[in-house]
C-alpha cells in the first residue's frame, strides 16, 4: 500500500527554523529518488530539494540552496525523508509535500509551513 506522510510543519517566526518529516510507505518508494515540493497560495507546486537513493547526493532549488537540507533513512518499505530549514523566509510559506523526485504519481497531504515577518 503507497501512503505519504507528511508533518513537522508549523507557525515560526522569519529567521527561525523547522524539521520536516516524512514517512513513504510503499515499493514504490524503496528504490527511488525522493524530493520536497511545495506550493505557496495561489501558485503552482515547486521543487525544493531532493536526494538521490543512496543519499549520496542532493540538489536544491536555488532559492533554499544553503538555508534547507534533505536527507533519508531507508528501511525495508519505508523511506524516511526529512527535511531541515534554517533562516526561513516568509517567501518560504507553502504546504510542503514529499514525494519520487520523478514520476511523481503520489502526493500526501502535506504539511503547512507559515513564516511570519
Amino acid at each position: 500500500q503507497v501512503q505519504l506522510v507528511e508533518s513537522g510543519g508549523g507557525l515560526v517566526q522569519a529567521g527561525g527554523s523547522l524539521r520536516l518529516s516524512c514517512a513513504a510507505s510503499g515499493r514504490t518508494f524503496s528504490n527511488a529518488d525522493m524530493g520536497w515540493f511545495r506550493q505557496a497560495p495561489g501558485k503552482e507546486r515547486e521543487f525544493v530539494a531532493a536526494i538521490r537513493y543512496s543519499a549520496a547526493t542532493a540538489d536544491y532549488a536555488d532559492s533554499v540552496k544553503g538555508r534547507f537540507t534533505i536527507s533519508r533513512d531507508n528501511a525495508k518499505n519505508t523511506v524516511y525523508l526529512y527535511l531541515q530549514m534554517i533562516s526561513l523566509k516568509p517567501e518560504d510559506t507553502a504546504v510542503y509535500y514529499c514525494t519520487r523526485r520523478y514520476n511523481q504519481d503520489y502526493w500526501g497531504q502535506g504539511t503547512q509551513v507559515t513564516v511570519s515577518s
